[in-house]
Formats: C-alpha cells, structure tokens, sequence
C-alpha cells in the first residue's frame, strides 16, 4: 500500500466558510472579508470554500469564481485553501477539475455522488476517475445524511492506497465504528477529519486528525483551542469545551445547516440572515435560542 507524504498532512481545524448574501441576494463580499480575517485571525488552520456551508449548490458558476478568488486574495496566503468540487455526474466533475484554475488551492474536498446512490465499484470508479484528472490534493467527503450512500471504510482505503492526492477524509457518517476502521487502516499520512463538529472530541480521542467544522465560522479561536488540546493529549481541558458548546452545536443543525450558522453570524453582527432558496431561516423560536446562548455564553478558563 502507498504511503502518502506527511509533508502536506492535513489536519487540526479547517472552517466550513458560509457566504453572505446582502438582503437583496447577492453575494455580500464585506462580510465575506470580515470573516476570512476573523478565522484566520482566531488561528484555524484552513479554510474550506464552496461546501454545503457555503451554499455552492446555489451559486453559478461565475458567482463560485468570485467568491473562490475573493476568498484568496482575502487569506493572502496565510492559510490553506481547500475548494469544493464534488457531484454526481462523474463526467461533469472532472470536467469542473479541468477547467479550475488551482492557483492558491491546496486541496479540494469532493462528495460521495447523491441520489443516484452507486454500490461500492462505482464509488471507487468515480474517485478515480477524479483523482486522475485532479492536480492537487483531494479530501474524500462522506456524509450519508446528505447523499443516501455510504462510502465503505474498504473503499476508502482502497482509494487512498491507489491515489497519490487522495490524502483525507472528512467522515460525516455519524458511525464510530466506521470512523475507528478507517484509523486504523489508513495508509501513514492519510488524514481522518471530523465533519460533525458534536464528534470532533470522540473521534480524535481515538485517533483522528481535526475537523472541517460549521462552529467554527462563530467560535474559531475556541474551536481550534479545543481541537489543539486534544492533539496535546490535554483530553481533560479539550472536554470543557466540548461540553461548553455542545448545546449550541445541537441547536446549529436544528433547524438544517447553513440556516442555523447563519442565524448566529447575523445575532454576532458577522452578516446578514439571509439565505437562497431553498433554505430558509430558521424558525423564531430556534433563533431566540440561538441568541440566548451567544448572550449567555461563559468562555471557558
């Protein structure tokens, strides 16, 4: 099995980034600057653009442009930027990877085809074809909730085994016991990344490398201090924060993502509460708690 080089290990807190819209519906590129600098600022270690976070589904493909070369020349080199480009349409995808200027891109993070739901074979068949076309590092996205399928632990490492720039995971199953096989088969230099920010503390406790997280666009600097403790193995100090914010992640997905981080940027004057179709706000009563929270909140010791 290859090895994959610990050079460019991606790992610690990568930052599912939303993208503001003002309330007429376009792309808010103020509050887009305010809250590149302020994760960056608060010591993230990447910077995910063009996720289910950032609402890409909803973007054109010129509004995906400006809102990836805004996002660069903002970070100015200060972290790594990883750029969403995923499908289900294997074709299209390669042909999306074909024509991406990467200047400035570290990785991309591409997700398992939904609703056509592929078996095993096809998962692996599409992955490759991906990581044949893709000059950069590729981080697998696993998140079942979203696509009715399931990338197997097998499959995934059988694509990092045979693909040089496959080098992550972001493992959104919501399966422990998925998540432990992948760490402990893994091919050395292969990262496991949360990508539900309530598993973040469980799955590095047994082994995994970090998080792409929603949290994180409203708490970076706690978030990435929780997620560095555990990699100091201060377990005892990271769980303070787990449980700290664990009521306000719980209530961040209530109501579907990016509705609830949305609303929390807009109550920290971060952007404003405004959504395409067809997510919506979250409801009044999800808000007022929302609020409540970020009011109330005592930032751990």
């Amino acid at each position: 099995m290859k090895k994959h080089s610990m050079e460019g290990l991606i790992r610690g807190t990568g930052v599912a980034i939303i993208t503001p819209f003002t309330t007429s519906g376009r792309i808010d590129f103020r509050s887009l600057d305010l809250l590149v600098e302020d994760v960056i600022v608060n010591k993230v270690d990447f910077i995910v653009a063009l996720g289910t976070t950032g609402e890409a589904v909803t973007l054109t493909t010129k509004e995906k442009e400006e809102v990836v070369a805004f996002i660069k020349k903002s970070a100015g080199g200060r972290v790594p930027i990883v750029l969403g480009i995923g499908g289900n349409n294997t074709r299209s995808v390669v042909e999306t990877i074909k024509s991406t200027d990467f200047d400035g891109i570290s990785a991309i993070l591409s997700v398992a085809p939904y609703y056509n739901k592929p078996n095993q074979s096809g998962m692996y068949r599409h992955f490759s074809e991906i990581a044949n076309a893709c000059p950069v590092d590729i981080i697998l996205y696993n998140v079942p909730g979203r696509t009715s399928s399931n990338i197997d632990a097998q499959t995934i490492i059988s694509l990092a085994g045979d693909h040089w720039n496959i080098v992550a995971i972001k493992e959104a199953s919501g399966n422990i016991s998925q998540a432990m096989d992948i760490i402990r088969k893994r091919p050395e230099g292969f990262s496991v990344l949360s990508g539900d920010d309530a598993l973040t503390y469980p799955l590095m406790a047994l082994g995994a490398d970090g998080v792409i997280s929603v949290v994180a666009n409203v708490y970076p600097a706690l978030f990435s201090d929780m997620v560095r403790l555990i990699q100091k193995k201060k377990y005892d100090e990271a769980l303070v924060i787990h449980y700290s914010l664990i009521d306000f992640i719980n209530l961040l997905f209530a109501d579907g993502n990016p509705a609830g981080i949305k609303a929390a940027l807009s109550i920290i004057g971060m952007c404003k509460n405004v959504l395409r179709l067809p997510m919506v706000r979250v409801d009044r009563i999800v808000y007022r708690q929302l609020k409540q929270f970020i009011e109330n909140y005592e930032f751990p010791l």
